[in-house]
């Protein structure tokens, strides 16, 4: 068998990843905050209401995104019948953790280049003009730890693996159906 359907399938993924990520860019809310400065003459800041929600329900959205793309190419994957097997099961999550990257990548960047970094200690806050408004990037990770990052990764390829997996245990057939697309 050949590894080019196997690269085809690697490469779509991580496009439509590259794709995602410019799409949740767009969708993502902002987190609005406040730096304002004390009487005393020190910088503070913090969210508005409830906006610092919007850290979770970025990162959530991005995730959210990827595990129905996840689910989608694990069934066009699985549609490919001729080049059904262990192969494309590995190209299909190789994909999925290329395609995360891509996205949260892509996505970072846009937000990144969208919105720019926290100003608090470049604010334009005085004694006269004590409180500063900006909106914050929303993030693509839950947090920056080793294992929030990695289980960001391997999550929508997990997904795609188990769909993967229960339609080729569904299948009654131990060729999982590959003859009869080659008769």
């Amino acid at each position: 068998m050949s590894a080019r359907p196997a690269a085809v399938v690697v490469v779509g993924l991580t496009l439509a990843g590259a794709l995602v990520g410019v799409l949740w860019s767009w969708i993502a809310p902002p987190a609005h905050g406040v730096i304002a400065l004390t009487r005393s003459g020190q910088r503070v800041q913090t969210y508005l209401g409830s906006e610092s929600d919007h850290l979770f329900v970025a990162a959530a959205m991005l995730i959210g995104l990827l595990t129905s793309m996840a689910i989608v190419a694990a069934v066009l994957v699985w549609q490919w019948r001729s080049r059904r097997g262990p192969l494309m099961a590995t190209a299909l999550w190789v994909g999925l953790v290329a395609a995360t990257a891509a996205a949260a990548g892509v996505g970072a960047a846009l937000v990144s280049w969208h919105y720019g970094p926290v100003p608090f200690d470049t604010a334009p806050v005085t004694p006269e003009n004590r409180v500063f408004y900006y909106s914050e990037a929303p993030p693509v990770f839950f947090a920056h730890g080793t294992w929030q990052v990695a289980t960001t990764l391997l999550f929508p390829a997990a997904v795609a693996a188990l769909t993967y997996a229960l339609m080729a245990v569904a299948t009654p057939r131990d060729d999982l159906g590959v003859t009869a697309a080659t008769a």
